[in-house]
């Protein structure tokens, strides 16, 4: 099947070149895009070939997260903890981890696909996800992926191993791993934090990463606990403790925040092949802290869970940076998209050119390829997300999921918000 778009305004995400064009796009997850001079007459249209007039409207590739957290999808007004967290480590123990230890498989089904439905309305067609469900591990990594499926949008999975609920949850988590991994799932092997894993969890991960050639999502340094607690107990900082152990060696590793590190431990990530990602908006949220990333060329946009909107998220990683950093909007811009690289290197499927949205932009001033990042930093919006298209498949038109019912899905969300918080309350 092949799905033309006709009278495109095209942006090529790379160049931030503008064409007026036709385009071709092929089905698949490794389909392709090409510009063509005319468009096939209605006969000479095949079994499933559909032509979408774009005229007004601007194409572009569509957008990725760097670093998402689904398990956190039905928390939107969960009830509060009786005790008001003082801390960051009050706020996972009181908050986070209370949720998730009530997760099963059924609220972990419906996270992700509401999390799915939510973030390709916005334009996200793919995902990395770090998930977490203590007492519903086995399986979860599976029915996350197949959730993500039905609505169109592609993943990277990983499970966060922690030994702060023992030992069995923590060889359960590298079960989990070992599992999905060796089916030949896409992966990575997930860590909580340094101050949540003992050295023998930590080198169970690193082997069963190593096993697999793929890399580590770890939480680093995301408050000033987790050095705390590395410089006690191991007399050393996270950085230094990971790089002991090999996690900046694999390929594809990423490293979430990174918000307390020093000169050393910066030096000693921008050297490696390692990536970082900024989640700003949950720095905030979580009262951590915020920092700046021009220290290493590979530092993508997340957003930790808060929400599931990218746009959002490289805005507001603007306008903290502007003051973290002395951070450009077309700096933003080459980390919102940096992404798209992270997924190339890993050879991943369901990221190619075939991605696109279909945005109705109205500016009331001139739009060019000098002035672009400006615009993207100012004037975008997810609200201008009219049409998506994940592996040349439109699965969002006229702002409404196609691929799946979305009634449905919201109703199963609600559903089993519900139950979960039933649960939350009982701790």
């Amino acid at each position: 099947m092949t799905l033309y778009l006709k009278n495109a305004l095209y942006l090529d995400y790379q160049t931030l070149e503008f064409s007026e064009t036709n385009l071709a796009v092929e089905e698949g997850p490794h389909g392709g895009l090409k510009a063509v001079p005319s468009l096939p007459s209605p006969a000479e249209l095949i079994g499933g070939d559909r032509v979408v007039d774009c005229r007004g409207r601007l194409v572009t590739r569509s957008f990725g997260c760097g670093h998402h957290h689904i398990y956190s999808a039905l928390s939107r007004g969960m009830p509060p903890s009786a005790i008001t967290p003082r801390d960051f480590v009050e706020t996972l123990e009181q908050v986070w981890w209370r949720l998730d230890k009530c997760l099963d498989h059924d609220m972990t089904e419906a996270s992700a696909l509401i999390a799915a439905l939510s973030c390709v309305k916005r334009g996200v067609t793919f995902i990395i996800d770090h998930h977490a469900s203590p007492f519903h591990i086995n399986g979860s990594l599976e029915i996350i992926a197949q959730a993500f499926e039905r609505v169109g949008v592609g993943c990277l999975l990983c499970y966060e191993i922690s030994d702060r609920d023992g030992l069995e949850i923590a060889e359960n988590g590298l079960a989990e791993h070992d599992h999905y991994l060796g089916r030949g799932r896409p992966g990575l092997v997930g860590l909580h934090a340094s101050f949540t894993l003992s050295d023998n969890t930590l080198k169970k991960a690193v082997d069963l990463a190593a096993k697999y050639q793929t890399g580590l999502h770890i939480h680093v340094a995301e408050d000033r606990s987790d050095q705390i607690d590395c410089l006690n107990r191991h007399c050393l900082k996270v950085v230094a403790r990971l790089a002991n152990f090999g996690v900046l060696d694999q390929p594809y590793t990423i490293l979430g925040h990174c918000v307390y590190l020093d000169d050393h431990e910066r030096r000693l990530v921008a050297g490696s092949r390692a990536w970082t990602v900024q989640n700003c908006e949950s720095n905030q949220n979580n009262n951590v802290g915020l920092t700046g990333y021009k220290w290493t060329p590979r530092v993508m946009l997340g957003t930790d869970g808060m929400h599931n909107d990218m746009i959002r998220s490289a805005q507001a990683a603007y306008l903290t940076g502007r003051h973290t950093e002395a951070v450009s909007p077309g700096e933003i811009y080459d980390r919102f998209r940096a992404v798209h690289r992270y997924t190339a290197e890993m050879g991943l499927s369901g990221d190619a050119d075939n991605n696109l949205v279909i945005m109705n932009y109205q500016s009331p001033t001139p739009l060019n390829s000098g002035n672009f990042p400006a615009h993207f930093a100012y004037g975008f919006s997810s609200n201008d997300v009219e049409i998506v298209i994940a592996q040349g498949r439109v699965i969002v038109e006229n702002g409404r999921l196609i691929s799946e019912n979305e009634e449905n899905i919201v109703a199963y969300a609600q559903q089993q918000a519900e139950r979960l918080w039933a649960e939350i309350i009982k701790i």
